[in-house]
């Protein structure tokens, strides 16, 4: 982890060069052999992307989550 934290979503994309290689699900996130809920900057950890292993060095890997918002009419004035 070089920057920020990554916490157990649903949605993650792993990034190559600029170019975005996998985009799926992230199955676990491990620190040591424990299963964690996050992992702060600063701390190695595990990451599982199911059906994707091709991770090299330097590949970044960006989690996210999905959220819709109701859109909200404004009153005439």
């Amino acid at each position: 982890m070089l920057e920020g934290k990554i916490v157990r979503a649903p949605r993650a994309r792993v990034v190559r060069d600029g170019v975005v290689v996998h985009e799926g699900v992230l199955e676990s996130l491990r620190r040591f052999k424990d299963d964690v809920k996050e992992v702060e900057k600063g701390f190695e950890c595990g990451i599982g992307m199911g059906n994707f292993q091709d991770i090299k060095p330097k590949d970044m890997v960006e989690v996210y989550m999905e959220e819709s918002k109701a859109r909200k009419l404004q009153e005439p004035k």
